[in-house]
C-alpha cells in the first residue's frame, strides 16, 4: 500500500482530481448516478485523511467538501445553462448531503485519531527522556590565568 504524504493543498488537489474523475467516469458508465458517486465518495475521504502529512491535519475535512461539491459539476442535472447547472448543483447538494456528511465525518475522525496518537507518542517520549538517566556532568577544569603573549622573533 503507497504511503504518501500530501502537503495541504496537495491533499485538497488530490481529493478534487480524484472526486472529478470519478464524477466524469460515473457519468460516463452509469449515467450520473448520485448514489454510487456518495458511495466513491466515502474511501476518497478515508485516503485523503490518511495520506495528508502531520503538520497540515487540519486541511483535510476542509478539503472534503470542497472536493465534494466540485465533483459534482460534471453530475449535476441541467439542462445546459449557467443557471440551470447551479440549480442542478444546489439541489444535489441539498439532496444527498448525508453522503456529503459522512465523507466529512470519516475525514475528521481519521483526523482527530492521528492527532491524538500523535500527541501521545510525543507525550511518551518526553516522559522517557525524562526519567532516562543522564551521564554525569564533566567537571571543568579551574579557569587557567592568561600569560600575555610575547612577541615572535624573527628568524632570517
Amino acid at each position: 500500500m503507497p504511503n504518501p504524504r500530501l502537503t495541504g493543498l496537495g491533499s485538497g488537489l488530490f481529493c478534487l482530481a480524484s472526486m472529478f474523475a470519478l464524477a466524469l467516469l460515473i457519468r460516463l458508465l452509469f449515467g450520473s448516478s448520485l448514489l454510487v458517486y456518495g458511495v466513491l465518495f466515502l474511501p476518497v475521504c478515508a485516503l485523503t485523511a490518511i495520506w495528508v502529512r502531520r503538520a497540515d491535519l487540519v486541511t483535510a475535512p476542509i478539503a472534503v467538501p470542497i472536493a465534494f461539491a466540485f465533483g459534482l459539476l460534471p453530475i449535476a442535472d441541467s439542462d445546459g445553462g449557467f443557471w440551470d447547472g447551479l440549480m442542478g448543483l444546489f439541489t444535489a447538494l441539498a439532496m444527498h448531503a448525508g453522503w456529503l456528511y459522512g465523507g466529512t465525518l470519516i475525514a475528521g475522525l481519521i483526523v482527530t485519531i492521528r492527532k491524538v496518537r500523535m500527541m501521545s507518542r510525543r507525550a511518551a517520549q518526553r516522559r522517557a527522556a525524562a526519567l532516562s538517566p543522564r551521564p554525569p556532568a564533566q567537571k571543568r577544569r579551574p579557569a587557567q590565568p592568561r600569560t600575555q603573549a610575547l612577541p615572535r622573533r624573527r628568524t632570517a
